[in-house]
């Protein structure tokens, strides 16, 4: 395994809740009015020091959506996910943007 290169955010910012590595800025934050499995969750237009998985189409309340779960970088904790693709023309605002769960 090789070095760990992490971003550190200055600011207002929002944090893997398990390790505290910097996760997002709070001016990136697009909405806060998302749910997900768990709880409340918050729309963000970048985040950084995260991993992804594999693309999964996966059915949400607003539709069909392909999706990629997100990792903390350092703890390798779940913390959201990000829209690939939104099949309903009403969603593409979403696409390429992250969900980070509370």
């Amino acid at each position: 395994m090789g070095r760990l290169f992490l971003i550190n955010l200055e600011g207002r910012m929002y944090t893997c809740k398990h390790c505290q590595t910097h996760l997002a800025v709070y001016s990136d934050l697009i909405s806060k009015s998302f749910h997900c499995r768990t709880g409340k969750a918050y729309l963000f237009d970048k985040v950084v020091n995260v991993t992804t998985g594999e693309k999964e189409e996966r059915m949400m309340m607003t539709g069909v959506h392909t999706v990629v779960d997100t990792f903390c970088v350092r703890c390798g904790s779940l913390v959201g996910w990000r829209y690939e693709i939104a099949h309903e023309k009403s969603q593409k605002y979403k696409e390429g943007r992250f969900i980070l769960e509370r």
